[in-house]
């Protein structure tokens, strides 16, 4: 299997599982929404601007984040919205990647100033990586989701994705 073909599918797996956990998030009741779950709201907004300033840093452009945290996070809606649109971005950009593209080494400069470089596969390998953590992260901060945040393995999401797998 090429680096290409593992990202890709690594990329659509975290798709799958941001998409089932901003599910699960939407479905918990006014009541549920505690400082717990403004605390998970601000982690995933985290991971969402790493996901938008290694977007940028994969494009060679400039962005405007001079953090990766924020006090404050958007609204769930919003916030579900901006990283459905994310995830769909990675997908196809992994999708129409060439093994030369994904090997190459970009120069970038991280939010606190200090310079950074790494290849393609390095970013996007940190991408996944890096989310996946922070659901975790999400599912330690509401219980309530643990049966969702237990199903965030790849092994799951590509048996899920491709039931013949299991055969």
């Amino acid at each position: 299997m090429s680096a290409k073909t593992l990202l890709n599918s690594l990329l659509r797996y975290k798709a799958s599982v941001d998409d089932e956990l901003l599910d699960a998030l939407s479905a918990l009741g006014e009541e549920a929404r505690s400082d717990a779950f403004h605390s998970a709201l601000r982690v995933l907004n985290h991971a969402h601007l790493v996901d938008r300033i290694f977007a940028a840093n994969l494009q060679r452009l400039g962005h405007s984040y001079t953090a990766s945290w924020s006090s404050q996070a958007p609204s769930l809606v919003q916030l579900a919205s901006d990283i459905r649109d994310t995830d769909r971005w990675y997908v196809d950009y992994t999708a129409r990647m060439t093994p030369d593209e994904m090997e190459e080494v970009v120069d970038f400069t991280f939010t606190d100033g200090g310079a950074g470089r790494m290849s393609r596969e390095e970013m996007l390998a940190h991408v996944v990586t890096h989310a996946g953590y922070h659901r975790g992260e999400v599912g330690r901060l509401l219980p309530d989701i643990e049966s969702t945040a237990m199903r965030d393995v790849f092994a799951g999401y590509l048996h899920r994705a491709d039931p013949a797998r299991r055969q």
